[in-house]
């Protein structure tokens, strides 16, 4: 839990850079020799929850890079340590999507950004019931038919699968809209956004940038869908070195490979005959790579378009009756204004008490950490959660939410 004080110094305030507000809307929770003090701060535009840590070795404050998207500001909150490298956060009189976060403080994911920017991390994490679909990384060299497979997945699951739209800082090109075709942003803010960890991949081609943002698939997963990356072998060797947990698909052409590839980029009359020639060169590489970088966790022979659709449907899990009843959902967890929280074990009791009807309520939830999954700045799912309702004259009834 939060502890109610620092250290001796406590009282010399916020360091330069950032102010948190009152005592009374702040945690402080210690891990070794630092302390990690969460509270509201403002920015002049927004509101949220801030981060600072204190250093009890040095005796001085440290602010962190913090990664993910920041939770919105909130009437107050509990931090609840857990597992030695993560802060529960529980917020009070929040919506239910958007009342259990995580601060990742040494995480893998946050241990390799310290390393890499050589300065203080930390990293947001949502927390939310249930587990979403894995999202699905395909890649296969052009013309090798993976878009003509993603379609065929599209038509036949159209509430399943989503696209997230990636960033490029090239400008809009005739009819494209933003946030529809491309979120088109300008180069320096994107660079930044990739310094700071919101990006999953990203590549320089022309002479612009692009790249898929942590927030875009976020989107899909929000919408309750499934996210479908069509990227190349570079960005899924950037995608699997990530935090994000995928199923990683590479589809390669039929034998003899190339003769065949190089009919199908004629066929499709799309490209100059100096564009197919660089395509091919650009193959036999890519191809390469795919099958031995250790990037792919399954390779796809495209000989036969309805076989290699069958496949890969399979692969997915989604041949057979179950299919039509898939279903992917986020929950989060309706969180009262006024509560205590304590922890036994791999549970968190979260307690309240309401006037109802001439009698005083008892409210218990109780969440099940033991199979948490995830990381910042991402989802953390697998919180199963218990309900319990009691009144003064006796429990009124159990209810699982999980």
């Amino acid at each position: 839990m939060g502890e109610a004080c620092v250290a001796d110094n406590w009282q010399n305030g916020s360091p330069k850079g950032i102010v948190l507000n009152s005592k009374d809307e702040e945690t402080r929770t210690t891990i070794g020799d630092k302390v990690y003090v969460i509270g509201r701060t403002d920015d002049g535009s927004t509101s949220s929850l801030g981060v600072k840590i204190y250093e009890k070795s040095t005796r001085k404050w440290v602010i962190p890079t913090v990664l993910g998207t920041r939770p919105a500001t909130c009437k107050g909150h509990s931090a609840v340590l857990w597992n030695e490298d993560r802060i529960m956060i529980i917020k009070k009189g929040s919506n239910p999507d958007d009342c259990i976060w995580f601060l990742e403080v040494d995480t893998k994911y946050v241990k390799e950004h310290k390393g890499n920017l050589g300065i203080e991390v930390v990293a947001w994490s949502k927390g939310v019931r249930g587990d979403a679909e894995k999202p699905v990384v395909i890649s296969g060299p052009s013309g090798v038919g993976k878009g003509t497979l993603i379609s065929m997945l599209m038509e036949q699951f159209p509430s399943m699968f989503g696209f997230s739209v990636s960033h490029t800082t090239r400008a809009p090109r005739g009819m494209e809209k933003d946030g529809v075709h491309y979120h088109f942003t300008e180069r320096s803010v994107m660079e930044k956004e990739i310094r700071d960890g919101k990006f999953l991949e990203f590549a320089e081609v022309h002479g612009n940038l692009y790249g898929t943002s942590i927030e875009a698939v976020e989107a899909v997963a929000d919408s309750g869908k499934r996210c479908i990356l069509d990227i190349d072998v570079q960005g899924a060797r950037q995608v699997r070195a990530s935090s994000l947990e995928a199923i990683f698909i590479f589809i390669c052409p039929p034998t003899p490979s190339m003769e065949k590839l190089e009919e199908r980029l004629r066929a499709r009359g799309t490209e100059t005959k100096e564009q197919i020639l660089k395509r091919l060169q650009n193959a036999e590489p890519e191809i390469e790579q795919g099958k031995s970088s250790g990037t792919f966790g399954h390779i796809l022979y495209n000989d036969n378009l309805n076989e290699c659709y069958e496949n890969l449907k399979k692969l997915l899990g989604l041949d057979g009756s179950a299919a039509g009843n898939h279903k992917t959902t986020l929950e989060g967890i309706d969180l009262p204004l006024n509560h205590s929280v304590s922890q036994d074990g791999n549970k968190i009791q979260i307690n309240s008490e309401t006037p109802e009807l001439g009698k005083t309520s008892k409210n218990l939830i109780v969440l099940d950490v033991s199979k948490l999954k995830g990381g910042a700045p991402w989802r953390t799912g697998g919180l199963n959660v218990n309900a319990i309702n009691s009144f003064s004259d006796g429990l009124n009834g159990i209810n699982n939410l999980s």
